[in-house]
């Protein structure tokens, strides 16, 4: 399937809603979100802020994920579900070329903070690579 529009700022919000309303219902994730978010729907306006400035280029998010991201119990294996369960959203919401595109910001902005958070086996948390590891 070819693009047949840009990515709007609509698309994305509706994207952000349904993806976290699964990620509050999620075994693994529902958990570990639901303790950390207290009012959803103002997280979901501060992610659409996020997503719409990665892929609208729209900057209007102001924010540290990095810091949002510490001292929470999470590891790799989280990063993981959250990226197959973000996959499988945007692929029904979006079409092909958008859904990838979102899949591949996902992906970095994911191999970003598991290096800053040192919860990649490869690393530290500086993203430096362990002497002697594999």
């Amino acid at each position: 399937m070819t693009r047949s529009s840009e990515l709007t700022e609509q698309q994305l919000a509706e994207l952000v809603d349904v993806f976290y309303d699964r990620v509050q219902r999620h075994p693994t994730l529902g958990p570990v979100f639901n303790a950390a978010v207290d009012d959803w729907a103002e997280h979901k306006r501060l992610l659409t802020s996020f997503w719409c400035s990665v892929a609208l280029g729209a900057k209007s998010y102001r924010g540290n994920p990095m810091a949002k991201h510490r001292g929470h119990p999470i590891d790799a294996a989280h990063f993981e579900e959250w990226l197959a369960l973000w996959r499988q959203t945007t692929s029904e919401l979006l079409d092909e070329e958008h859904a990838r595109q979102m899949g591949e910001y996902a992906d970095r902005i994911g191999r970003s903070l598991r290096y800053g958070l040192g919860i990649d086996a490869a690393t530290r948390g500086l993203g430096l690579p362990v002497v002697g590891g594999r």
